[in-house]
């Protein structure tokens, strides 16, 4: 059985917001076209049999922008292409400002999975999400998270933690009570590959926000209400039962099928460099493209990268390995912001993620 999950990117870097700390400002390549995306379904399904699962994970840019006749069109391909037996999924990673009741119907109509990007409340989400006229977009991201509610969409908040956000731990906390949040993601601001940036998370300030918010969410989850942070999920995932979920977590990369809006495909989401391509789905079907990844030099790079004599020394070394190379600064970095923290915190949040378990 095969469980294989593709991101895909249907209107590249289009969006309608001017995030601050946007990494993927590259050149939009405008909205992925039906023959592609018919190609593109077509050669994924031709090596697929009866239990299988395969996930389609929109991302951009914002991959709303391609509209909602495309997507219907989409898993109407992708109902015509599947034989019995293949379980289809589908997620949707969205700013949320395109988001109404036509939208939301849609949704659970096919079971999808809508990843909310929502940085806190409107102070700290505004800081940094603008619209295209500088504008905060707080309030309209909230009327999508009402309607999500309302149509009983399922959902996860997908919060960026930044330098300056990382020290607001307790009142993002609050906003997670306040607002009934069940799921929360909260992604390391990165640095533009090269570049310098004010906004990016450092090792030292990793630890500040978790172990700050760590007390707060186990109080919460000793009172019976254990709500889903994701990082502490991968971790417990990974040391209770030997099994990493996120990529770059066990130290290393795994393969990754990220396909841009032309049909190219490149193994990983910060990395979608001409000098990674591994193909096109347009004329490569998805044995060939996974095959490619794991031959090609990305998949090398990282299995050769060196260890530091600080990691060397660490304790959890064993599975962390320093993590992935594109978040060595942001969190692991100098002072390494998850030792730390592993250090302070490990041991009750396996006893919280135990007692669940009972």
């Amino acid at each position: 059985m095969k469980n294989l999950s593709v991101m895909i990117k249907p209107a590249s870097a289009l969006c309608d917001m001017r995030c601050a700390y946007c990494f993927y400002n590259k050149a939009p390549l405008g909205v992925m076209s039906r023959e592609v995306a018919s190609a593109m379904i077509k050669n994924i399904f031709c090596e697929l049999e009866s239990g299988d699962h395969i996930t389609f994970a929109f991302q951009g840019g914002e991959p709303g922008l391609a509209g909602l006749d495309y997507f219907t069109f989409f898993v109407e391909e992708v109902n015509k292409a599947k034989v019995a037996g293949i379980k289809t999924h589908y997620a949707f990673q969205t700013n949320g400002l395109m988001i109404n009741e036509d939208w939301c119907r849609f949704f659970k109509a096919n079971k999808f999975l809508i990843g909310l990007s929502l940085d806190g409340d409107s102070a700290l989400h505004n800081k940094n999400r603008m619209d295209s006229k500088g504008k905060g977009t707080f309030s309209r991201v909230m009327k999508a998270k009402t309607l999500l509610d309302r149509f009983k969409v399922d959902y996860n908040i997908l919060c960026v933690l930044t330098a300056e956000s990382a020290r607001r731990a307790n009142k993002i906390w609050d906003f997670v009570l306040r607002e009934k949040i069940g799921y929360i993601q909260f992604i390391p601001c990165l640095e533009p590959l090269g570049e310098k940036d004010k906004n990016a998370l450092t090792g030292a300030k990793f630890y500040q926000f978790y172990s700050s918010i760590f007390p707060l969410w186990k109080r919460e989850a000793e009172k019976g209400n254990l709500i889903v942070i994701r990082f502490f999920e991968d971790l417990a995932a990974m040391l209770l039962a030997g099994q990493p979920t996120t990529c770059g977590l066990s130290g290393g990369c795994r393969p990754q099928i990220i396909v841009e809006a032309d049909g190219n495909v490149y193994p990983c989401d910060f990395y979608v460099l001409e000098e990674y391509r591994v193909g096109n789905f347009t004329d490569n079907n998805i044995r060939e493209i996974f095959e490619a990844i794991v031959a090609g030099d990305f998949l090398k790079d990282s299995g050769q990268r060196p260890i530091s004599q600080a990691c060397m020394d660490c304790p959890h070394s064993r599975w962390c390995r320093g993590g992935c190379r594109r978040m060595s600064n942001a969190v692991y970095g100098d002072p390494c912001g998850m030792r730390l923290f592993l250090d302070e915190c490990l041991n009750d949040l396996i006893k919280v993620y135990r007692a669940a378990m009972q």
